[in-house]
């Protein structure tokens, strides 16, 4: 078993994964379970008045989860994406509000790490993964 498929199997069973970005690491469970998102600030000793990023595999991907893609925002997306741009846009009812801390919005991206891209290919899923570092302290920029 690869470490991208052991990785899909771990979100897929609800548990958090630490994973590259092309910024910082991660720790990444599957967006739509509102469990698994919960564990993240536990973990993280996160505030969860602060909301998560939700990283995709693609602009399409991404667009199931939001409610409106303007223009604007595929434009951006198009030219900046896969890479370290964030747009927050409004949600759809299926990303759970312990993801948006409770707001119309979500944060969503498309990193830039062949691992990462393949881990959310692989589970045809949404990642909520914010910096895989004690909520306060510097972000991770290797293992």
């Amino acid at each position: 078993m690869s470490d991208v498929e052991a990785a899909a199997k771990l979100i897929r069973d609800g548990e958090l994964v630490a994973l590259p970005t092309e910024t910082v690491y991660g720790l990444a469970a599957n967006a739509l379970n509102a469990d698994a998102v919960l564990r993240i600030f536990e973990v993280k000793a996160r505030p969860t008045f602060d909301p998560l990023i939700v990283h995709g595999a693609s602009r399409e991907a991404l667009e199931a989860y939001v409610a409106t893609f303007p223009e604007w925002a595929r434009q951006l997306a198009d030219r900046f994406w896969p890479g370290p741009l964030t747009l927050i846009l409004p949600k759809k009812p299926i990303i759970p509000d312990s993801v948006t801390s409770g707001l119309d919005t979500v944060a969503v991206r498309v990193p830039r790490h062949a691992m990462t891209l393949g881990l959310l290919e692989e589970l045809g899923l949404p990642l909520a993964a914010p910096s895989a570092n004690p909520f306060g302290y510097i972000s991770p920029t290797t293992p």
